[in-house]
């Protein structure tokens, strides 16, 4: 039987083509040059394929030698690292439909998951075996995101009904009940994260706006006290509420490790930074860049976000400023020359043009990233980030390693 199982993309060398005629011969020869990447180079990042089908989400237990990932699908599989390899261990195949969000509690051990079907599930290691508590999140479209609290006591759940699903564990009957926040959602909740104090939580949706509410429950959380965004804390309490004045869906949002500043992306290609130390004074900034999937704190003052332009950037906030870093992924610019008369001709015959054209991009992912997770250390002070995307690629990014190599990468 083959082995189907993931790896460590093997470490490709750089190609170098020169053709000539020889006139000995009568026919055309090519010349290959390798160049293999320097050991620095390669210590930076870690590539991971899993086949042709997007990675939707992951999520990484507590010691990272496991991960639970969606292939585009209605499964969650689970993966243990073995060497160099990624050795599949579990298929998780409760869900009906498309599998949306997943989420590893580091301490419990347990994962949430939730998908299109309008269900999430709990699930527990037990025996060796996972099994699944049932969720009531009593939502009327798809769950779109999952999220559990700091203290892994509840979990949020986002949906296409407009609302958010606040779920915690009800013992006599074995299973997780939900409160709903609904107004003043307007559409379909679309990310979510939950602050430090695990009361207040940031929301993102398709009506433009970021939202801070604060999902107390007195069954399991102990009153809360003050906090920058405010005092008073009941259930589904607006406590604050912000909109770039742009038309763009928000794609992620992210607490500052502090819990003081809450940043988010839209689909407009902005980047904002609420700070609620600063009278909620809100940051926006928009460049050159395509939308941005995903983002998350790696330091009190630093970001990382990325999306369809399938390289994680770095931004820092500081003194209600917004700037721009530099690219994780540098790639080596390629060496071009006059192209042969040969090669002039194999590409109008396969391409219909004269000019050679690369398909590959020069980053490494080579579609759309759809999201960025700490992988090593936590938002204070993250020293590796995992970034999964549509070409079904996972990988490792050494922040500090690409701070001292990269010119303009500062990350403090």
């Amino acid at each position: 039987m083959t082995d189907q199982s993931p790896r460590i993309l093997q470490v490709e060398p750089k190609i170098l083509l020169g053709t000539f005629f020889s006139v000995k011969s009568s026919k055309f020869s090519t010349l290959l040059h390798r160049t293999y990447p320097t050991e620095q180079e390669l210590n930076m990042s870690e590539k991971h394929n899993f086949g042709i089908a997007p990675v939707t989400c992951h999520s990484f237990n507590k010691d990272r030698s496991c991960v639970a990932l969606s292939l585009n699908d209605s499964n969650v599989k689970i993966y243990k690292k073995s060497g160099p390899k990624w050795q599949e261990t579990d298929t998780l195949s409760e869900h009906g439909q498309r599998v949306t969000g997943i989420d590893w509690a580091p301490e419990s051990n347990r994962i949430v998951t939730c998908s299109a079907d309008r269900n999430a599930f709990v699930w527990m290691l037990e025996g060796g075996k996972w099994k699944q508590v049932l969720v009531i999140p009593r939502i009327n479209r798809a769950a779109t995101c999952v999220k559990w609290s700091p203290r892994e006591n509840k979990f949020a759940v986002g949906s296409g009904s407009r609302l958010i699903a606040i779920c915690y564990y009800d013992v006599e009957n074995n299973w997780w009940v939900s409160r709903h926040i609904k107004k003043p959602i307007r559409s379909t909740v679309t990310c979510l994260d939950w602050h430090p104090n695990n009361v207040l939580l940031a929301a993102g949706s398709t009506d433009f706006k970021c939202r801070v509410f604060s999902g107390y429950q007195k069954e399991v959380d102990e009153k809360p006290g003050p906090s920058a965004w405010g005092s008073k804390m009941p259930f589904g309490n607006l406590m604050a509420e912000f909109s770039n004045g742009g038309g763009g869906w928000v794609h992620s949002v992210s607490f500052s490790p502090s819990g003081d500043k809450v940043a988010w992306v839209g689909h407009d290609s902005s980047v904002s930074v609420a700070d609620a130390t600063m009278s909620n004074q809100l940051t926006v900034v928009k460049e050159s860049f395509l939308p941005f999937m995903s983002i998350t704190w790696v330091t009190e003052n630093s970001m990382v976000a990325a999306g369809y332009d399938c390289n994680p950037i770095v931004f820092s906030y500081s003194g209600g400023n917004i700037t721009v870093g530099a690219k994780l992924d540098q790639p080596q610019e390629k060496q071009s020359g006059n192209i042969s008369a040969m090669n002039r001709f194999k590409n109008l015959d396969r391409k219909g043009t004269g000019t050679d054209t690369a398909t590959d991009l020069k980053t490494q992912h080579q579609n759309t990233i759809t999201q960025v997770s700490i992988h090593t250390g936590t938002k204070n002070d993250a020293s590796k980030v995992a970034t999964s995307g549509v070409d079904g690629n996972l990988i490792l990014w050494d922040l500090k390693s690409l701070e001292s190599s990269i010119q303009g990468l500062r990350i403090s």
